[in-house]
């Protein structure tokens, strides 16, 4: 894959590089994608995140950890961030980085959360809220790169206004299926109640275990370990279903 980063070469992964906002968009009341440049960038695979760190005038710095949901190659990145009323990184980057202003990235880090394009299984993705920014990641790079994969995409949130990327994923884009969940309030005439996602939701959108499909599960901790659990209930291998989960960490 050209321009894209390669497993083990972890020198290149670990330098920080200068990384400049050219665009900050919302994609919801509390979370926004923000577009930088990054000269030298090593390019990244589908599913990897990066390290951002601030630095104060008075030398301060610290750091976070945010999933890419752009596609690979390039030396553009973005990254989508959902704001924690009460962090200390979040509500700069959603709210308060202006066009021109820079952070530092460190990676791209990870190697098994991740899709290549040469893989050839049906994949299904499971999403928790703003756990579908990697996963939107996997979804872009399918379709930039013209592949012809087929891809379903469970996504669960609380309601209709807390869905990200909601434009892009209303779109028709053949081979990706793309199914909403509600937990607390669903549209008008939805016939699916408003819950928590079950097995029976994975069997009517996800694929039947007997295609083998590559698995991918992102969002709180408790909603992946069920949704992983169920998985293999419904009888997909374990090592098909691989999870990435995320907790607080100050925002």
């Amino acid at each position: 894959m050209a321009g894209a980063a390669v497993p083990g070469r972890l020198g290149g992964r670990l330098r920080w590089h200068a990384a400049e906002l050219l665009e900050r968009r919302a994609e919801s009341a509390t979370a926004a994608t923000l577009v930088f440049a990054v000269p030298g960038w090593p390019g990244h695979l589908a599913g990897q995140h990066v390290d951002v760190r601030l630095t104060a005038e008075d030398g301060y710095s610290t750091q976070r950890s945010y999933s890419i949901a752009s596609a690979s190659g390039g030396e553009r990145v973005e990254l989508t961030v959902q704001r924690v009323e009460d962090g200390e990184v979040s509500p700069y980057l959603t709210d308060d980085m202006m066009p021109g202003d820079r952070v530092e990235f460190r990676g791209p880090v990870g190697g098994w959360f991740v899709w290549r394009p040469e893989q050839s299984e049906p994949v299904l993705l499971v999403a928790g809220g703003s756990g579908i920014v990697p996963l939107m990641s996997m979804v872009r790079t399918r379709r930039e790169g013209g592949s012809r994969v087929p891809f379903r995409l469970v996504y669960s949130v609380r309601s209709p206004d807390d869905r990200l990327y909601a434009s892009e994923l209303g779109r028709d884009s053949p081979g990706l299926d793309v199914t909403h969940l509600y937990t607390r309030r669903a549209p008008d005439g939805r016939g699916r109640p408003p819950g928590r996602l079950t097995p029976d939701d994975l069997v009517r959108h996800g694929w039947p275990a007997g295609f083998e499909p590559a698995c991918y599960v992102c969002g709180p901790t408790g909603f992946v370990e069920r949704a992983a659990a169920y998985l293999v209930l419904l009888g997909h291998a374990p090592g098909k279903v691989r999870t990435e989960r995320f907790g607080p960490s100050g925002g």
